[in-house]
Formats: structure tokens, C-alpha cells, sequence
């Protein structure tokens, strides 16, 4: 396969500061600088990054979808989406977005919900609560740390009736989602390892994170 990597004049692969390639199915954490822009790539196309953020300093107070929607009155995170925190503060602002939206409304798949949705025999098929676990669990924190997630590039219709469906995704090669830290933050990734909805095509793939010092902003 062949990764599309997009960059601006004033954003160049040269002049990151980290460059991170994130295996399919796995997961990863890393931390960003107040004023550091992130961009979370996906390099092959419709694959779903669970992700989440914590404050670099306090890891209590940590990303929360219920303040994120209710402050920007929207279902969806895209350009201009203010990411809340539990304590009502922003940690992060998009300021690029080539795929359009992102659902932070459906969650992160877990061992558990897999065997009620597609059968026993999915129960011990990797999942991003397991990788959300494994990776918190590097900065000291447990499974109950592990809270509502984003989910980049996931596609999930909400229809009138507010019923949800994870449908195709909408990203193409190389599309991407950019964050600009408001505040130090640990950004933690599952990159979903899920092949029983469509949430990634059947067909997990690598993802790439980027990471820019504001002057190169």
C-alpha cells in the first residue's frame, strides 16, 4: 500500500516535531504542547481512531463528549469544534478538517459489546477498550479512566429518531483532522481493530499522527 501524506507550506515533514506511524490495530499515546497542532492522518482511507485527551498535568480532568456536543450544539466534531474537558475548559481546537465529520456519540468497541452485537464467537477478538486500557495504564491510570471517546473518521448517521448506525466511512487516503492543544495534553490512540462492522472497511489499516511547534503553525 501507498500512504498520501498531504502538507501546507508552513506545515512540512521536515519541520515536525514528532512523526508517528501507528500499526493497524494498535494503540498509542503520546503528549502535545500547549499551542502544538496535531494531525491525526488516515493514510489508507476509511479507518476509524478512537481517540481521547487528558489534561498532561492532571489526568482527572480528561476529554468529555456530553460538554463537547452541548457547547458547540452540534453531534458531529469538525473545523472549528471546541474540545471541552469534564471540568467545562477547552484542551484542544480543530482548525482542519479534509474528511468532513467525526462521531464522538458512539463509543469505543470492547470485548463485551462485540459478543452482544455479533456473537460469541467475537468475544475474544481485539478491541479499543483493550487498547484504550494497555495505553492508560503506561501513564498510570486503570479501566476506569477509560471514558467516552472521539472517533475520527468513523461515519455514523444519527437519524431523527436519534437511532445510530456505523455505516462506510466517508475518509479517503491521506485525509486528515487537525488539533490545536489549548492546554498541555497526553493524547491517547486505538487504532480501531475492528472487522465486524464497517467502521473500518473489514480491513483495519496503519494511521500516521503528526505533531508541529506552533511557530510552524
Amino acid at each position: 500500500m501507498t500512504s498520501f501524506i498531504q502538507t501546507s507550506p508552513t506545515r512540512t515533514l521536515s519541520n515536525t516535531a514528532q512523526d508517528h506511524y501507528i500499526a493497524a490495530e494498535a494503540p498509542f499515546s503520546t503528549f502535545i504542547k500547549k499551542g502544538q497542532v496535531v494531525r491525526i492522518e488516515d493514510s489508507y482511507g476509511q479507518q476509524a481512531v478512537d481517540t481521547l485527551f487528558y489534561n498532561a498535568h492532571d489526568f482527572s480532568e480528561r476529554y468529555s463528549s456530553q460538554d463537547t456536543m452541548r457547547e458547540q450544539g452540534a453531534a458531529y466534531i469538525s473545523t472549528g469544534t471546541k474540545v471541552i474537558s469534564n471540568e467545562g475548559r477547552v484542551m484542544l481546537t480543530v482548525t482542519a478538517d479534509s474528511c468532513g465529520r467525526h462521531d464522538t456519540s458512539a463509543g469505543a468497541c470492547s470485548c463485551e459489546s462485540n459478543t452482544v452485537r455479533f456473537g460469541h464467537y467475537t468475544k475474544y477478538l481485539h478491541a479499543c477498550r483493550d487498547n484504550f486500557v494497555i495505553e492508560v495504564s503506561k501513564h498510570g491510570m486503570s479501566k476506569r479512566d477509560v471514558v467516552p471517546n472521539i472517533n475520527f473518521f468513523m461515519n455514523v448517521p444519527i437519524e431523527p429518531s436519534g437511532e445510530m448506525t456505523i455505516v462506510d466511512g466517508i475518509s479517503a487516503p491521506g485525509d486528515y483532522v487537525e488539533l490545536k492543544a489549548e492546554m498541555d495534553v497526553l493524547l491517547v490512540i486505538s487504532n480501531c481493530p475492528q472487522i465486524n462492522n464497517p467502521c473500518n472497511g473489514f480491513d483495519p489499516t496503519p494511521i500516521r499522527v503528526l505533531v508541529w511547534d506552533d511557530e510552524a503553525a
